[in-house]
């Protein structure tokens, strides 16, 4: 199923927006919001599960809080011909590794990593990325200050 195959009407996109704004909001503050029976709401909400529209439930954890203080971005080339996924797949079980993009450009991943500090990167890097045969190269760029960092998405008004 791809995004064009799912179709939101404007309660499913309400549903979304409160439950983005709190995630541990209980089925029936849903309903008193949306001014619906409980039972609606609970159906519509396993509906977008079940479609894959609400993928996942999480606890959001300070970094910081957990001695993580040190966020970095890598750009990574690699050996690999287009339409592999080894690489992206080997760097997906790096625990360190909270997210792997495949980019256009002269690179072709842009990874999210998040470690104590610097050494703990040079071990990240010395022990785990490089035993990733296909990785020819890397460019670090260390995050001095985040402004912003948001997983939420803008969901639309209809």
């Amino acid at each position: 199923m791809n995004g064009s195959d799912i179709v939101l009407d404007k309660t499913d996109l309400s549903i979304l927006r409160l439950m983005q704004e709190n995630g541990r909001i209980t089925n029936a503050d849903l309903a008193r919001e949306l001014e619906m029976a409980p039972s609606a709401v609970l159906e519509r909400v396993k509906k977008l599960e079940q479609k894959q529209v609400i993928v996942k439930y999480t606890t959001r954890i300070s970094p910081v809080a957990l001695g993580q203080t040190l966020l970095a971005f890598i750009a990574m080339k690699s050996s690999e011909g287009m339409g592999s996924n080894n690489t992206a797949k080997e760097l997906a079980k790096i625990p360190e590794v909270q997210e792997v993009h495949h980019i256009a450009g002269e690179d072709c991943y842009m990874v999210k990593v998040r470690t104590a500090d610097s050494a703990s990167l040079m071990e990240l890097m010395r022990n785990k990325f490089s035993r990733i045969q296909n990785i020819t190269s890397t460019r670090t760029t260390i995050v001095l200050e985040t402004v912003k960092e948001e997983q939420q998405i803008v969901i639309p008004e209809k």
